[in-house]
């Protein structure tokens, strides 16, 4: 499925807006976004304009769920 997001800035802190999709109707999220940079570009305050998407048939939880013993994670490596 997809979600489009955008936040009308003309309101006093900005109103968030969403719209959802089918996961098989990826082409109308994506003319909704276009319809609003358009908007957005003849000056409308329409801001933070985005697409995000979710795989309903995903089969485990999203990032790492089992790892190995010799598994270490660090946020920076030496070199």
């Amino acid at each position: 499925m997809f979600m489009v997001y955008w936040t009308d800035a003309n309101a006093n802190a900005g109103v968030p807006h969403s719209q959802s999709f089918a996961a098989t109707d990826m082409l109308a999220a994506m003319a909704l976004m276009e319809q609003l940079r358009t908007r957005q570009r003849a000056g409308e305050g329409l801001r933070f304009i985005t697409m995000a998407s979710e795989n309903p048939d995903s089969v485990g939880h999203p990032g790492v769920d089992v790892v190995g013993p010799g598994y270490k994670w660090t946020k920076r490596r030496n070199r």
